[in-house]
C-alpha cells in the first residue's frame, strides 16, 4: 500500500507526474497495466482542483511580492505555449499534455487553461485525455517500445 501512495504522489507532483510516476512504478513491480492506471489517477487527481482554484490562488498570491514573483515567473514560461492552444483551441491541450516532455503536464496546462480563461469542465476533459495518451507513451519508451527521441526535434 506504501508503494501504492509513493506512486500517486510522484504522479500528482508537477514535475514528474507520470513520467515519473510509471517508471517508478514499474521499479516497484507493478504489472505496465497497474503502472499505467495508478500513475494516470496520480497526475488526474489534482486537474479539478487546479482548474477550480488556480484563479484565486493566483489572486492570493499577486498580493505578496515574494509569492508574485514565483507565480508570475510560472505564468511567463506556461504563456510560452499557448499558440498551440490558442490555434487549436481544447483539442491543443490534449496535444500539448500528450507530448511526454518537462513543462508539458497536466500542471502547466491547467495553469494555462486558467490564464485562456477556458472553461474549466471541458478543459479538463481534453487535459485528461492527453495525460493518457502521455502515460501510453511514457509507458511504452519504459517497456522498450518505443523510444522518446521519436518526440524530440
Amino acid at each position: 500500500m506504501l508503494k501504492v501512495l509513493k506512486v500517486l504522489l510522484v504522479a500528482a507532483m508537477p514535475i514528474s507526474e507520470l513520467r515519473g510516476a510509471i517508471p517508478l512504478a514499474i521499479y516497484f513491480g507493478y504489472s505496465p497495466v497497474k503502472a499505467y492506471i495508478i500513475s494516470l489517477m496520480g497526475n488526474v487527481i489534482p486537474i479539478p482542483f487546479l482548474l477550480l482554484s488556480l484563479y484565486k490562488i493566483r489572486e492570493l498570491a499577486g498580493k505578496y511580492t515574494f509569492t508574485s514573483k514565483i507565480i508570475n515567473a510560472f505564468e511567463k514560461r506556461a504563456l510560452k505555449n499557448k499558440k498551440l492552444i490558442e490555434k487549436y483551441g481544447y483539442l491543443g491541450l490534449t496535444v500539448f499534455v500528450a507530448v511526454p516532455l518537462p513543462i508539458t503536464g497536466a500542471w502547466t496546462a491547467c495553469l494555462l487553461s486558467t490564464l485562456l480563461e477556458l472553461k474549466p469542465e471541458k478543459a479538463f476533459a481534453y487535459i485528461f485525455v492527453g495525460v493518457a495518451i502521455a502515460g501510453l507513451i511514457v509507458l511504452s519508451s519504459v517497456l522498450g517500445v518505443l523510444s522518446l527521441s521519436a518526440f524530440l526535434p
